[in-house]
This record gives C-alpha cells, structure tokens and sequence, in this order.
C-alpha cells in the first residue's frame, strides 16, 4: 500500500483544513502533476485527471475524517510518556495504570471533537 503524505494547512484558528493537494495524492497515488496556485496541470500518462467535483467530494472526504479523529489526537497529547505508564504499572498494579488511561478516554470521548 502506497503511503501518503499529507501537507497540513492550519487556518487562523488553529484548526487543519486539507487542500487540493491532499485530495489528488489521495484520489491518484503515483500520479505525475503540477499544481500552480489553484490551476492544475496533469502530466500523468498512466492515471486520468480527476474532476473539479472528485477533488472537492474527497478533500471534504478527508476533513470529515480528520475531524472525526480529533478525540485520538487530544487524548494522545495527555497520555502520559510509556516510562510514566510504565512505572504507575509497577508502583500502582493494573487497576491504577487502567484509572489514568480511563479519565482521559472519558475526557475525550469516542467520537466527539
């Protein structure tokens, strides 16, 4: 499977909105082209130009499932480090370790920005 990057674009408050670019990586990995501001051109001989409406139905696609994944990223931010886990494992047993991670999952629901 083709691994793709992703460019982040961060708008005035912070919150990360995909582009074009992420849409054509996306709907044609591999694919050979150029994008100059907002005017594409397609050089790939092998795959064929998406349409104005493919790039605009998968960039919304790809924020609705970068949104949707909000919860994963906040609760990553306060999970403590692995040696912290770790050593509550040690020092405190399961039940303690399971406790932290248990109030961060309910901070940051499943499911919910």
């Amino acid at each position: 499977m083709a691994r793709r990057l992703f460019i982040y674009i961060y708008d005035a408050h912070g919150d990360c909105r995909m582009t074009k670019v992420d849409a054509l990586q996306s709907l044609r990995p591999g694919a050979q082209w150029v994008l100059r501001g907002d005017n594409l051109e397609w050089m790939d001989t092998e795959q064929t130009q998406p349409t104005e409406a493919e790039i605009t139905a998968e960039i919304a696609r790809l924020q609705a499932e970068y949104d949707a994944k909000e919860y994963q990223r906040k609760r990553a931010s306060e999970y403590p480090s692995i040696v912290d886990q770790l050593d509550t494992l040690y020092h405190g047993g399961y039940d303690a370790w399971k406790a932290t991670v248990q109030a961060i999952k309910e901070k940051y629901p499943k499911g919910q920005a």
